[in-house]
């Protein structure tokens, strides 16, 4: 729990970045999982509906302590920006519109260093020849010419279409690592069945009872279950859920929005604001923690229901010659958004990318805790805000 504790702490620059920090962490320093097993639950992840870093760190939960390994996974990654949220809801505005500080431009900076990393260490093991570099850079082109969760779909189908047919099939038993699975698949199939029983029934139950708590878990549950590409993709759906009902205003829907953005961790716990203002009660804390939860527990279900299934299918040749295209597939759709959005948010001038370019040295070069690097970098932009 602490490792992910200091993650969600520290991983500012949204889900590709966080996967970056999450590499770092679990493949590099830890060895936890080698890359393409780690590779292989991002692609998973990739298809899943929901927040792909929050789940990535679930699974990493799962695999490494069952069920309380990823409950302690995904609570210390997404606490510390859920009780800043929450604060901010019980009137912290001291601090005015965060999204022009310089601290926080030199930690989209650092976000420039962390995602390059990973996409160089990435290239060099899931795209080492010819034949996957030019998967991974025909994902990136589909991924920057048409900008969508949907674009992330199909480059990643593509991908995987063109490894099962053009890359060689290795020995499976030789190119697979296996994950060290704690759960079985009836135990998947439960998941899955309750997945889509929530799904269906609490619409219904929010109808017929009429209870505003009933309809806050189902506004925020349903959200959790149909969001391909998390992040950014879910906020149109939770301004629907809850600024047409009268829920709270407009305003107060973009201010929390603008505080979401100051802070560490995944952008899905800015249910955790919308539930402490949220209309009647319960709301304050109490509607925080029924939002966040409801939002999350979709990504739960799913991470559980599919990975026994997902570990079966990789261990076939025609599965890893598939994945492997995959793979190539996700390190250019990490390709992609190294430029669109973190370069294209975070680098304006040359002092930028000199920052950028300091911090990817540091990481490198240096190999500086992500978290140190993180520090210093927001420094640095509090500092070149000045100049």
């Amino acid at each position: 729990m602490l490792v992910f504790l200091r993650l969600g702490l520290t991983s500012f620059g949204g889900p590709i970045a966080h996967l970056g920090y999450f590499r770092a962490a679990f493949v590099e320093r830890r060895r936890w999982l080698d890359d393409r097993a780690y590779a292989d639950l991002v692609a998973l992840c990739q298809f899943l509906p929901g927040p792909a870093s929050s789940q990535v760190g679930i699974a990493v939960g799962l695999l490494r302590a069952g069920f309380p390994g990823a409950l302690a996974a995904w609570i210390g990654f997404t606490m510390p920006s859920a009780i800043a949220l929450v604060a901010f809801a019980y009137g912290i505005r001291a601090l005015g519109d965060p999204s022009g500080a310089g601290w926080l431009h030199g930690l989209k900076i650092a976000a420039v260093a962390v995602v390059a990393q990973a996409v160089l260490g990435m290239l060099r093991s899931l795209a080492p020849d010819r034949e996957r570099a030019t998967l991974a850079v025909i994902a990136a082109t589909i991924v920057l010419a048409v900008p969508s969760a949907f674009s992330q779909i199909v480059a990643i189908v593509i991908g995987g279409l063109a490894g099962l047919l053009l890359l060689p099939r290795g020995d499976a038993a030789s190119d697979h690592a296996p994950l060290p699975l704690t759960i079985g698949r009836t135990t998947g199939v439960i998941a899955l069945i309750l997945f889509f029983v929530l799904l269906a029934g609490l619409p219904v139950l929010a109808s017929t009872t009429g209870a505003h708590l009933a309809a806050l878990v189902e506004a925020f549950y349903r959200a959790g279950s149909l969001v391909f590409g998390g992040g950014h993709v879910v906020l149109p759906l939770l301004q629907a859920a809850v600024v047409p009902p009268g829920w709270m205003s407009n305003d107060a829907f973009l201010a929390g929005y603008g505080a979401a953005q100051a802070v560490p961790g995944p952008l899905f716990t800015f249910a955790a604001y919308l539930g402490a203002v949220a209309g009647p009660a319960p709301n304050g804390w109490l509607g925080g923690a029924i939002a966040l939860a409801a939002i999350f527990l979709p990504s739960f279900l799913l991470v559980i229901g599919v990975l026994p299934f997902w570990e079966a299918l990789r261990r076939r040749a025609s599965a890893q010659a598939t994945l492997r295209g995959v793979n190539a597939a996700v390190v250019g759709i990490l390709l992609a958004a190294l430029y669109d959005p973190v370069w294209t948010a975070a680098i304006h001038g040359g002092l930028d990318v000199a920052l950028a370019a300091a911090a990817f040295l540091l990481l490198v070069a240096w190999k500086t805790p992500p978290w140190l690097v993180v520090l210093l970098s927001a420094g640095a932009g509090a500092l070149l805000a000045l100049v």
